[in-house]
C-alpha cells in the first residue's frame, strides 16, 4: 500500500534549488526571488489520484495527475515548458519523468515520518527540498 500524501506540508529545507532553476534557463531575477520562497504544498491523495498544489505569495503551481498516465505538463510559471510527463510509483516513492527539451528532468517524492522529501533533478543538477506536514 502506497504512502499517503494527503495533507498541507511547510516547506524547511531547499538545497540547491538556484542551480537547478539556472539548468532549467529561468532569468536570474525569478531565481532569486524563488529561491528565498519557502512554498507550502497541499496534496489531494485518493488511490493513484492527485492533485498537488504548490503555494507561495510569488507563483503557485497545480499539477493533477494519474499515476501510470502519461500526460502533457504546460510548466507555465515554472520554466514555461511543456513536456510528456509520467508519474509511476517505486515502493512508497512517486517518481515522475519529464521528456521534453531538457534531459533527465523529473522529481521524487516520498514521506519520511512527518516529513515530505523532493528531490528536483535536470540534466546532472540535483535540488533537495523537505516540508514538514502541517498539524
Amino acid at each position: 500500500m502506497p504512502a499517503d500524501y494527503n495533507g498541507v506540508w511547510k516547506m524547511i529545507l531547499n538545497e540547491n534549488f538556484e542551480e537547478y532553476l539556472k539548468a532549467l534557463d529561468v532569468n536570474v531575477a525569478v531565481r532569486k526571488i524563488a529561491t528565498l520562497l519557502k512554498p507550502d504544498k497541499d496534496i489531494a491523495h485518493n488511490g493513484n489520484h492527485f492533485i498537488i498544489k504548490t503555494i507561495s505569495a510569488f507563483r503557485s503551481y497545480n499539477m493533477e495527475f494519474e499515476v501510470g498516465k502519461e500526460f502533457e505538463e504546460d510548466l507555465a510559471g515554472v520554466d514555461d515548458r511543456k513536456c510528456m510527463t509520467t508519474i509511476s510509483w517505486d515502493d512508497d516513492k512517486l517518481v515522475c519523468v519529464q521528456r521534453g527539451e531538457k534531459q533527465n528532468r523529473g522529481w521524487t517524492h516520498w514521506i519520511d515520518g512527518d516529513e515530505l522529501h523532493l528531490e528536483l533533478r535536470v540534466e546532472s543538477v540535483v535540488a533537495k527540498q523537505v516540508y514538514k506536514k502541517s498539524s
